[in-house]
């Protein structure tokens, strides 16, 4: 059963029952309130009559009238009493009342009929015990009892009565109910298919980016299933983005294996025909084997930090030794690029907890981007600061080729080169930010980059905790993943 059916059912099934027990306490309460009702109607029309016909006896100053209190309270009509009539005895035409819900009969102080308002005893005869509700009659004058008066509902006619009544009302609500439950389907209905809509779009969704299509889910509202949608879609988004840069690290693999390859095969070919010595022969094949190195160990580092095993061992160390030492590393190629390249460091700095090996290979991957972004002629700048004694920064900044703001949110991301490098020639596999952005973080600190423009330089600024990570002790990096 599909999850729109479960979802339809379990509606439904909530409004029938919901429907079906209010039903129930409407009927059962209705019917315990009628028979409240019909136990008060005794016991207050006994209490009122017996103060009727007290005034009554009073005014009259004995029962001769006692027929009027009971007239006006519609037990005796025109002068007749109920049961009174035609001739037709106890089972008189529909115009004698037998079945009045209510009997009255009233006795005076020795207890003898004064009347029974259905004729069944007559006056002067010896009241036997009547059912129903008694009170005495007093009078108002003296306060002394002159009699009684019994009230007995018709128990058995008003319970056919308020059956009768309670079936109409049973009727009543159940046509409501089949009314709103009517309601109730078509509105599950509705609720089932706007559920499950963006599930059913889900679902295609994913079987096309399974069949390597991509593909947008609408964003209609701004709860969990908008949010869901929107989630998605920046999933599609981001391996759409890793589809792209997938495609540009075959492309750029092929090109970093293909150049070296290249090179080897004709420093071989020259030194087999002779046409090259083999000093000259040997430092081509070991430089482009250097550079096949690196590139295989780009790599395995994207596979350590994909895969969260990156470990750091961490010794306080000198940040302003690391630069200077970092500087002297890469000053011939700096200078073989004419490259200007400068260092501002204070050397009272104190020493920071960290992994000095691989500290080193994220500043030389920022320092390879900047020699080989910066034309001839140009500098590279870098300074160490302390920030409220909190951090240490390292500013790198170069006027070299710039960065488009485009490509600024996703210089950190793997294998991502920028179009403009691209048609320079500029070599790399877009992997050694990234690398340099997860060293940075297992060493709690952070790294950001800022450019204003095609032409107008590059700024890195490298950040690390002051006081370091504890040193001396060997600890997991926290990040799973480069960039």
């Amino acid at each position: 059963m599909s999850l729109r059916w479960r979802i339809m059912g379990s509606i439904v099934l909530v409004i029938v029952l919901t429907i079906l027990i209010g039903v129930g306490i409407a009927y059962y309460t209705t019917q315990a309130r009628l028979d409240v009702f019909v136990d008060r109607i005794g016991t207050e029309e006994a209490s009122r009559l017996a103060r009727n016909l007290g005034r009554e006896h009073a005014a009259a100053g004995g029962w001769g009238t006692v027929e009027r209190p009971l007239s006006e309270a519609g037990y005796v009509i025109d002068g007749t009493r109920r049961g009174e009539g035609s001739g037709e005895g106890e089972h008189g035409s529909e115009g004698s009342l037998h079945h009045d819900p209510v009997r009255v009969v009233v006795t005076d102080a020795d207890a003898r009929v004064v009347m029974d308002n259905l004729s069944e005893l007559p006056p002067g005869t010896v009241a036997p015990d009547l059912a129903g509700r008694s009170r005495t009659v007093f009078d108002p004058e003296t306060g002394l009892p002159v009699g009684q008066v019994h009230v007995d509902v018709n128990h058995d006619f008003l319970s056919t009565e308020s059956h009768g009544f309670l079936s109409t009302v049973l009727g009543i609500i159940l046509a409501g109910a089949a009314l709103t439950a009517a309601f109730g389907i078509l509105l599950a209905a509705w609720l089932s298919k706007r559920i499950t809509a963006p599930v059913t779009a889900l679902t295609e969704a994913t079987q096309a980016i399974a069949q390597g299509d991509t593909t947008r889910l609408p964003v209609t509202s701004s709860d969990e299933l908008g949010r869901m949608s929107a989630a998605f879609n920046r999933m599609t988004s981001a391996l759409e983005s890793q589809r792209q840069l997938r495609r540009r690290l075959i492309s750029d693999v092929s090109h970093e294996l293909n150049t070296p390859l290249s090179v080897i095969q004709l420093e071989a070919q020259g030194l087999r025909d002779g046409l090259q010595t083999p000093e000259d022969a040997s430092d081509h094949i070991i430089g482009e084997v250097d550079r096949l190195r690196g590139l295989v160990t780009d790599l395995d580092w994207l596979a350590e930090t994909d895969h969260g095993e990156l470990r750091l061992t961490f010794q306080p160390s000198s940040v302003h030794e690391l630069l200077a030492t970092e500087v002297d590393r890469w000053r011939p190629q700096f200078q073989a690029r004419e490259v200007e390249i400068s260092l501002q460091a204070p050397p009272d700095l104190p020493s920071v907890g960290m992994d000095r090996a691989r500290m080193s290979q994220a500043l030389g991957n920022v320092l390879s981007n900047a020699v080989r972004c910066t034309e001839a002629g140009g500098r590279v700048a870098i300074e160490l600061n302390s920030v409220n004694n909190d951090c240490l920064e390292i500013v790198v900044t170069d006027s070299g080729i710039g960065i488009h703001a485009a490509d600024l949110p996703h210089v950190f991301d793997r294998f991502y080169r920028t179009d403009r490098s691209r048609r320079r020639g500029i070599g790399g596999t877009g992997l050694g930010l990234a690398i340099t952005r997860a060293i940075v973080l297992a060493h709690g600190g952070n790294v950001t980059l800022a450019s204003d423009g095609p032409g107008r330089g590059t700024t890195v600024t490298v950040r690390l905790p002051a006081n370091g990570p504890e040193p001396g002790r060997p600890e997991p990096s926290p990040v799973s993943g480069a960039g």
